[in-house]
């Protein structure tokens, strides 16, 4: 990635850090990430199963480990009219196609009891995802990036555990979660706020994509990052074994043979009703962050979410930005925010025109996604 500069996204996401902050990692090498993610299986959000694709199939990324952020009231049946655990199969399913081993874990299914709690009173298996975290950053050769697609439960409950760790092995924190309106509690931050307070709390760096404002999840704004497809018909120029993939996850498949699944063609009629289906989008901008790609088009040809180096200087780009802020952590876990002018920790996600990113997204993501794929 080029030079620095605060008013440029994904030029370098953590760069108005405050000095102690950790260095970004330059970008001719590929990003170490951890993925904490609220993925289930049968899905919840089929959202989930698509972004973790973009997180296998950016060549930017380097995927050290999957984190599955589980709360407990969505495994049960009598609440949701479904049995649903947490995604170990996607997991395994896209190390299968991607021929990876990228390891994963499960992180506590109760919320924190409050901003201070280490998760340490969970059981031994729900705390393997905050150990896989804290082990991972602390054998990574490089400061690593770490998302919040969900609760930041296992996060703040390795950051309460080990904080020097987490601020000499964090790049930055990317927090796909709360609204840019402190009037409405989002989904992911509803999920258990005192994590969401421990970690705006916390001395570490963050860049915050908020997912609603105070109309709520699906409205649009400069500084929430939703935005809609119409249709999944990027998913015909991908590949077979991630058609399978999708159809998988959003048919709800009981297949016990789940591996094979992936591995054999989806018919006609399956794919013809997978390709209508529309879908809600949130994370796109955090994979664009993370990836240093940015959205852009020459004279006459489609948008493309293309690596910022082999962007021209004649081309029309959106102008996503991380701005620098200062946050103040409400009781409920929702947050105020005001522009900061000198050194902060702390990001807000800002896309300019909704509708003008929405209309370049949509044209950007086949191709994106048609890149990606086994080898």
């Amino acid at each position: 990635m080029a030079g620095i500069d605060r008013r440029s996204l994904f030029g370098a996401a953590g760069l108005v850090l405050a000095a102690r902050a950790p260095r970004a990692a330059p970008r001719a090498r590929r990003v170490p990430v951890i993925d904490t993610t609220d993925l289930y299986h049968p899905h919840q959000d089929p959202g989930d199963n698509l972004d973790l694709i973009a997180a296998y199939g950016l060549p930017e990324v380097d995927l050290r480990a999957v984190i599955l952020d589980v709360t407990e009231r969505f495994r049960d049946p009598a609440t949701e009219g479904i049995a649903r655990d947490p995604g170990f199969i996607p997991v395994l399913q896209l190390n299968r196609i991607f021929h990876r081993e990228v390891p994963y874990a499960v992180g506590p299914f109760h919320a924190l009891s409050d901003p201070s709690d280490d998760a340490s009173g969970a059981p031994a298996d729900e705390q393997a995802g905050i150990r896989l975290l804290l082990d991972t950053l602390e054998r990574s050769d490089a400061p690593v990036d770490i998302t919040v697609f969900g609760s930041a439960r296992v996060v703040a409950a390795a950051w309460n555990r080990a904080p020097g760790l987490m601020l000499r092995r964090t790049r930055l924190v990317h927090v796909c979660a709360g609204s840019s309106e402190p009037s409405f509690v989002e989904w992911n931050v509803a999920l258990d706020p005192e994590a969401m307070i421990a970690l705006l709390r916390s001395e570490l760096p963050l860049a915050i994509y908020p997912c609603a404002t105070s109309a709520g999840p699906f409205a649009y704004g400069a500084r929430n990052c939703f935005w809609l497809l119409p249709s999944l018909d990027l998913l015909a120029q991908t590949h077979p074994m991630l058609r399978s993939y999708v159809a998988y996850a959003l048919s709800r498949s009981s297949r016990s043979d789940f591996l094979r699944a992936v591995e054999e063609p989806i018919d006609d009629a399956t794919l013809a009703a997978l390709l209508a289906r529309p879908h809600n989008v949130w994370e796109t901008c955090v994979w664009a962050a993370i990836s240093g790609r940015v959205l852009a088009r020459r004279a006459g040809e489609p948008w493309r979410l293309a690596p910022k180096s082999e962007v021209g200087r004649e081309e029309e780009t959106v102008p996503e930005q991380l701005r620098p802020v200062r946050l103040r952590a409400r009781p409920d876990g929702t947050f105020d925010w005001r522009p900061a002018s000198g050194p902060t920790r702390t990001l807000l996600y800002d896309r300019g025109d909704p509708l003008r990113y929405e209309r370049a997204a949509r044209e950007a993501l086949p191709g994106l996604y048609a890149s990606f794929g086994p080898g």
